[in-house]
């Protein structure tokens, strides 16, 4: 969907990512890559994988260490995103619905209220992550919506549910470029327009998903 040019673009900076972490064996430069295609390019910053950093960061062989995700991950997918990655599907498609709704809580309880939104919308995921986690990633996500000076909490409220689905680096991604590219138009003036065309480019974005056959389906 983002085209070959783009993926290399992504490939290159999980790679020089990986160096960071004293990957050199192609085996876990590669699971590495994969991870990032699987969480986000940032994803052993994310407090949504808090596992990712620790195990990345430990002073143990660089195998063992790729051993060790490689079996957290597989436990991910088994607890989270289900056979075949139905619970997966099954989110976006609600994070789709989700996104055409008004926000239904005020600011003073943003946090508390997109926990429960986050919960509907990929239960299986907020409860691995947790309370703690899911705090730290709406914490995350207002301060980045404030950059942009978002004029409601409609703003803050995408950009955070963007972080939930696809890292909390969306906003600077090679994988989903349209974010980045929004965000930092210059020729976007006013911030609610912004705040507009990034929610028409997050559902065109979950459209083209959910329309692509998933494993699984009748064809």
């Amino acid at each position: 969907m983002i085209g070959d040019d783009q993926v290399r673009v992504a490939v290159r900076r999980a790679i020089n990512r990986s160096g960071n972490y004293e990957f050199t064996y192609r085996g876990p430069i590669r699971l590495f890559i994969e991870l990032m295609f699987l969480f986000g390019s940032a994803f052993d910053t994310d407090p949504q994988y808090p596992w990712a950093s620790q195990i990345l960061g430990a002073p143990d062989d660089q195998m063992l260490r790729a051993e060790q995700l490689r079996d957290k991950t597989l436990d991910y997918q088994k607890k989270v995103s289900g056979s075949d990655a139905a619970n997966t599907h099954k989110a976006l498609r609600d994070l789709s619905v989700w996104a055409k709704k008004p926000v239904i809580f005020s600011s003073n309880q943003f946090t508390p209220g997109m926990q429960q939104e986050m919960a509907h919308i990929f239960p299986q995921k907020a409860a691995y992550i947790g309370e703690e986690g899911l705090t730290v990633l709406i914490s995350e996500g207002s301060a980045e919506a404030r950059q942009y000076q978002f004029p409601t909490i409609r703003g803050d409220a995408l950009v955070v549910a963007l972080m939930f689905a696809f890292g909390h680096g969306c906003t600077d991604d090679p994988l989903y470029p349209w974010i980045s590219q929004t965000l930092k138009d210059e020729r976007i003036i006013d911030p609610a327009a912004r705040v507009e065309r990034l929610e028409k480019e997050t559902l065109a974005w979950l459209d083209r998903i959910l329309a692509r056959p998933q494993k699984g389906d009748q064809t």
